[in-house]
């Protein structure tokens, strides 16, 4: 199994070593293969539309499926060797568990992207990463079993069960599988891999190098173009196990797993399998995005004969880790602790670890021939599990303590391929455990307050004497941090009056504080959560009733309220603004601008182009920024619901300069007949107006006539973003 190991840096989600990044572009699948067939003329909306139609509801298709039928057949399967790709021993358990680990592990937390919910693994780029090498065969093998079972199961969710169901026949410990994931038809255009120009394999720089000053570029988690985690060799191929520990750490880190998991995970996959690199790479087919038509979307590893004789090369490390290669249990850390290693090279070339004088009972079998021996091997992923002493003593006490181990690895293997399902609600299938685990954040079941209860706490908390604006942002700040990529954040759960969100700086926490005493002391039978939101949409109908317009807000209740038990504060880093354009809020200037922070925002929380610039320009209104600010507040109305935004932003009769001290990030619009100052506003404010396709959207919300739809399109969006994580009413 070619597992190249790997997994929250403090960094802004957008910072850059070199000062130049701009983490919303990158390299594209275009750049990596210019000829490759571009269907983007096709799409529909930016989108390509799903084959399976609006009505298809996979959800509802999952429960209709013969749950213990797949799994018998996936069973069979892992033993079913095919002569076109035939089973390293006789199994297919290793090759598939690095199928699906490969499918979970390019989630990372910064911004919550990557992981198994898609099924990307089908599409370029990573499809032809090369640490994702020949599992297009893995694939490839799955497709009867897809083809039989058709709309019941996704692609996403029968890679994640296959690699259960391997480890399962290999007598190994599994904590439960959650089905839910829908395949989406297309590559995802929205996740940034990084910039180089060259893949991990054609020498390309690792991305930490401190005597550069190099950190991890976030939201990055691998640390190679092209990988999952980090180079097994070492970084940038240097055999180096404590520079390996460090890269595992930070990597490890960024994906959501502390030093016990990652060293299970290591340690748990790599009990199973082997490595592959046992020709010169240069004899290998190129990726499977760039080969020829007649292949049928197969790369590298081609050659029949070749394959045959298991002259097969993925890493380029070759060998297994322990003698019984297809069978659980201590033998990988029994054998690294066992042994001195001495470090080799593989017929690749590629530089790995060989136990010195191993007794024959400790040598493993040949992958094509159970009658020959060869000796066991480690990455020096594998020995910095030896050599650095934190993860040292961890991986002591697990050679020292099986059932631990048993433990460990179930539970982080289970958080690896479930992180990013979000809560546990969204889960389906006959096994899901029973146990609430804190990364999935935890919210108790809410119960959804009476008409009166609703009216009776609108009335109270309109007359408490708060001010409008100050409800409204205390309702954004609850429910914006929700993210799509991974479906975590929202007002489910009120963790806004939690640590670490209750002392965010972009939540003005005096004045949230002051909010949250009195949602408290009036809210009745409502849950916190509930409350807050209410509190907000009814200052937001009270601001477009104060304008004239005659609308409701809609109000859905039933949110529950977690508590600091429920809370892994720390995992809850990662999702605070640095920059937040809603709200007008910059803490420091960063490498990417304000609107492109602006519009990756706008993407995690699902907002169309129309929905970020009314909710943008309704809250500047609201008065709802940070601190309080009257930058963007583009109205001598302020409080009131109107399109003064648009409106005074397109007013020819305004010029337009930055302030000095602020370079181009804060400017002044003065009377282009007085002189005098009309206005204050950012980068994100002024962008609605000069980017020509925001300022098409922008003059519609500003023409005669369009108040109300201003008023009803703004409140459309506020709901959308205040319900964005109710799936238990999807």
């Amino acid at each position: 199994m070619d597992m190249k190991t790997s997994g929250m840096g403090g960094n802004c989600p957008f910072s850059g070593r070199d000062g130049g990044v701009r983490a919303l572009l990158g390299r594209t699948n275009r750049d990596w293969w210019p000829d490759a067939l571009q269907l983007d003329i096709l799409t529909q909306n930016g989108t390509s539309p799903d084959p399976m139609g609006p009505d298809y509801d996979y959800a509802e298709a999952f429960k209709q499926l013969d749950y213990q039928a797949l799994k018998a057949d996936l069973h069979a399967l892992m033993t079913d060797s095919q002569p076109w790709w035939p089973a390293d021993y006789g199994h297919y358990g290793p090759f598939f568990i690095r199928m699906a680990w490969h499918s979970a592990g390019t989630y990372r937390t910064a911004d919550g992207r990557g992981g198994s919910s898609s099924g990307q693994q089908r599409f370029a780029p990573l499809n032809s990463w090369p640490d994702n090498g020949n599992l297009d065969k893995a694939r490839r093998l799955l497709w009867p079993i897809k083809q039989k079972y058709g709309k019941h199961i996704s692609w996403a969710d029968l890679f994640i069960l296959t690699g259960n169901v391997a480890i399962e026949s290999m007598g190994g410990p599994v904590f439960g599988f959650g089905g839910g994931r829908a395949d989406v038809f297309e590559p995802e255009r929205d996740v940034y891999w990084g910039t180089e120009e060259e893949w991990v394999d054609t020498g390309a720089e690792t991305r930490i190098q401190p005597d550069k000053g190099w950190e991890l570029e976030a939201p990055l988690a691998a640390i190679q173009m092209g990988l999952i985690y980090v180079n097994p060799e070492g970084p940038g191929g240097v055999p180096d196990p404590l520079q390996s520990a460090r890269d595992m750490r930070i990597t490890f880190e960024r994906m959501a797993m502390n030093d016990e998991e990652t060293v299970a995970l290591t340690a748990g996959g790599h009990a199973f399998g082997k490595a592959h690199g046992a020709v010169p790479p240069d004899q290998l087919s190129g990726a499977p995005e760039s080969e020829a038509l007649h292949l049928m979307g197969f790369g590298w590893a081609t050659d029949a004969e070749q394959i045959e004789r298991g002259h097969i090369t993925t890493s380029g490390i070759e060998g297994a880790w322990t003698p019984n290669p297809t069978q659980w249990g201590g033998d990988y850390f029994r054998l690294l602790f066992k042994y001195d290693y001495e470090l080799v090279r593989s017929p690749a070339g590629a530089q790995q670890w060989q136990p010195i004088n191993p007794d024959p009972e400790d040598m493993a079998p040949d992958a094509r021939d159970p009658s020959k021996k060869v000796p066991t091997m480690m990455t020096t992923a594998d020995m910095a599990l030896k050599m650095d002493p934190e993860y040292r003593k961890i991986s002591e006490r697990f050679r020292d303590d099986q059932a631990a181990l048993d433990d460990a690895f179930a539970r982080a293997w289970f958080k690896l391929t479930h992180r990013d399902m979000g809560p546990k609600v969204r889960y389906l299938g006959p096994e899901v455990p029973a146990e609430d685990l804190i990364w999935q954040d935890p919210v108790p079941a809410g119960s959804k307050p009476s008409d009166a209860a609703v009216e009776a706490f609108k009335s109270a908390i309109l007359a408490s004497g708060l001010p409008m604006s100050a409800l409204v942002k205390a309702a954004w700040a609850s429910a914006s941090t929700y993210r799509r990529s991974d479906h975590r954040g929202g007002a489910n759960g009120a963790r806004v009056r939690l640590a670490p969100q209750k002392d965010w700086a972009v939540n003005d926490p005096a004045e949230l504080a002051t909010v949250l005493a009195k949602i408290e002391e009036l809210r009745g039978e409502l849950s916190v959560a509930d409350a807050i939101v209410l509190a907000g949409s009814a200052a937001v109908e009270k601001a477009a009733r104060d304008a004239g317009f005659d609308v409701s807000v809609p109000f859905l209740g039933g949110r529950g309220d977690a508590s600091d038990e429920q809370t892994d504060a720390e995992s809850f880093e990662p999702l605070e603004p640095r920059a937040d354009a809603f709200r007008n809020y910059l803490a420091t200037k960063q490498t990417v601008k304000t609107e492109e922070i602006m519009l990756d925002r706008a993407h995690l929380l699902g907002l169309s182009i129309p929905q970020m610039a009314v909710l943008v320009a309704g809250l500047r209104v609201l008065g709802a920024n940070a601190g309080n600010s009257s930058k963007g507040v583009l109205t001598d109305r302020p409080g009131l619901l109107t399109n003064d935004f648009f409106v005074n932003l397109l007013d020819m009769r305004t010029a337009w300069k930055t302030v000095d001290e602020s370079g181009d990030e804060e400017f002044v619009g003065t009377d282009r007949a007085t002189g005098e100052t009309r206005w204050h506003a950012t980068r994100t404010d002024l962008v609605f107006g000069s980017n020509s396709q925001l300022r098409a959207v922008s003059e519609v919300y500003a023409e005669h006539g369009n108040e109300l739809k201003f008023v009803q399109d703004f409140i459309a969006a506020w709901v959308k973003v205040m319900n964005a994580d109710r799936f238990d009413v999807k």
